[in-house]
């Protein structure tokens, strides 16, 4: 580790703790982001009553597929970036610096959206218990603040003990998911199974954006295996691992459910059961089927699945602002880390400030918790993180163009062009029906708002980026380099601009 301090002060390092993170803990954390039974009980059954589609298990899978395509490239360039901030490093490899500036800041702002979003299906979750167990009412941010104090405690905290706590509540959700699933489908609406909202034929119906949006927006989370990678125990195995076991096990998951759930009503009536139920249609259906426990024990998975994906995008967003501070792209304080557990103590306080000004917005303001917080502002997330996507499609192009390596021709050429095509279809299709998505009028401010905010986002971090090339020199050259950044500046070894860029395209040895 390299101290940033140069008045003595060891209290702060620029660097993440190393080998700590196996090919589990990096999965568990992959996995806690989707957050599986919080997409299928606040997600799907927002989806299904919010757009009025019934092929969003069919949208699951298809966009489950266009990612797996995704990561082949995506995993085959980790070795290549060593960054806590994984999209900007690519696109800032792939795509040049300037880009790679404004990339940062749409992914912290994607991020930061995506948890807020989340406290919001926290407060909606946990007001039934607390109902139930102490028979008050609570408002639902309050409850909200008591998880963003356990968030903000645990951010500050040794990485392997979120790590061990996303493990324990992340296996206690996929078993419920799985017992829910497999009752809905032994007790079929009608009696017998019908397969209607796995059609195909749903892909091409008009607005199917929607139900990419939805797809997307569930599987936000898979792409952080690789920003774990600087604190991986053997990052060339457990980055690729762990993020092909995330793709596939909540692909398994979502697809599953959501087609359970509607099988369970009967694909001619989940749109109007959601509509009228919301997220507490999973539960009525297991306790109808399987008995109060059961329902009971659901719902308070239901709480720490949600909980659990705060911890996990906490954890996810804090190094991204630690990569931005630590390339000097934010203030360096925010690119510090503990001395005593190599938490990115910078990025944690700037998440929970976030997290705690937002609530606290959000009750004065008196909005709904699924309505007003979490389906608008993580879908908001969610159409930032695919345009990440998008750009780090054709940056993983683009790098490998100019790149010497021994990968096969499928790794470096075929399945990246496959990917850069598919998702930039996906953003097109997400675009055009983000109305749909977000439950508003085609001419509804909000629906242009978000894009045009991302697009100005853009511009503006692309002449920052210019900027930064004719004024800090020293600053721009070390933009993508991750911990290089502080060997090449905080020791001493001559202009970063002067240097062979070359070096950087090497992969790491550890890899």
């Amino acid at each position: 580790m390299f101290n940033t301090n140069t008045g003595g002060d060891t209290t702060v390092t620029s660097a993440l703790a190393a080998d700590r993170l196996g090919v589990p803990a990096v999965t568990y954390f992959a996995i806690s982001m989707c957050t599986p039974f919080t997409v299928l009980a606040g997600v799907t059954t927002t989806g299904y009553a919010v757009t009025g589609q019934i092929g969003i298990p069919i949208g699951f899978l298809a966009m489950g597929m266009v990612l797996a395509v995704f990561c082949v490239g995506y995993v085959t360039m980790a070795p290549y970036v060593p960054n806590a901030g994984a999209f900007n490093a690519y696109i800032a490899k792939g795509l040049g610096r300037p880009l790679g500036v404004a990339a940062s800041w749409v992914a912290l702002v994607s991020y930061n959206a995506m948890q807020i979003g989340v406290y919001g299906a926290l407060g909606d979750a946990a007001q039934p218990l607390v109902r139930a167990w102490f028979g008050i009412d609570v408002a639902w941010w309050v409850i909200s603040l008591v998880g963003w104090a356990i968030v903000a405690f645990l951010g500050t905290q040794h990485i392997d003990l979120n790590g061990k706590v996303l493990a324990v509540l992340m296996i206690a959700e996929i078993l419920v998911i799985l017992v829910y699933a497999l009752s809905f489908l032994f007790h079929p609406a009608g009696g017998t199974v019908s397969v209607e909202t796995l059609s195909p034929h749903h892909l091409f119906e008009p607005g199917v954006g929607a139900l990419f949006c939805l797809a997307v927006l569930g599987f936000v989370g898979f792409e952080t295996a690789v920003v774990f990678s600087e604190e991986a125990k053997v990052p060339g195995r457990t980055v690729p691992v762990a993020t092909y076991l995330s793709i596939g096990l909540t692909t398994l998951l979502y697809v599953l459910g959501s087609w359970a759930m509607s099988v369970a009503t009967g694909p001619d009536r989940i749109t109007q059961q959601a509509a009228e139920h919301g997220s507490d249609l999973v539960f009525r259906l297991a306790h109808d089927q399987l008995g109060v426990m059961m329902m009971n024990i659901g719902r308070f998975l239901y709480v720490t699945s949600v909980l659990a994906c705060l911890i996990a995008f906490h954890n996810a967003a804090a190094r991204y602002a630690f990569a931005m501070g630590r390339e000097r792209l934010l203030p360096s304080f925010f690119g510090q880390t503990s001395h005593r557990n190599s938490s990115p103590r910078g990025g944690s306080i700037l998440q929970s400030v976030f997290g705690l000004v937002a609530l606290i917005a959000f009750a004065i303001a008196g909005l709904h918790p699924l309505r007003d917080v979490f389906f608008i502002w993580t879908s908001a997330g969610a159409m930032g993180i695919l345009l990440l996507i998008v750009l780090t499609s054709f940056a993983i192009v683009r790098f490998f163009t100019r790149t010497l390596t021994r990968e096969s021709a499928w790794k470096r050429t075929i399945a990246p062009l496959i990917a850069s095509v598919t998702t930039l279809v996906a953003l097109v299709l997400v675009l055009v029906n983000f109305d749909v998505t977000l439950g508003v009028k085609p001419n509804s401010t909000l629906h242009w708002a978000i894009p045009i905010g991302y697009l100005a986002l853009l511009l503006v971090g692309l002449m920052w980026g210019f900027r930064l090339r004719r004024s800090k020199p020293r600053v721009y050259a070390n933009i993508g380099l991750g911990a290089k950044s502080v060997t090449r500046t905080g020791l001493g070894l001559g202009r970063p601009e002067d240097q062979d860029d070359t070096a950087q395209f090497a992969p790491i040895d550890r890899y």
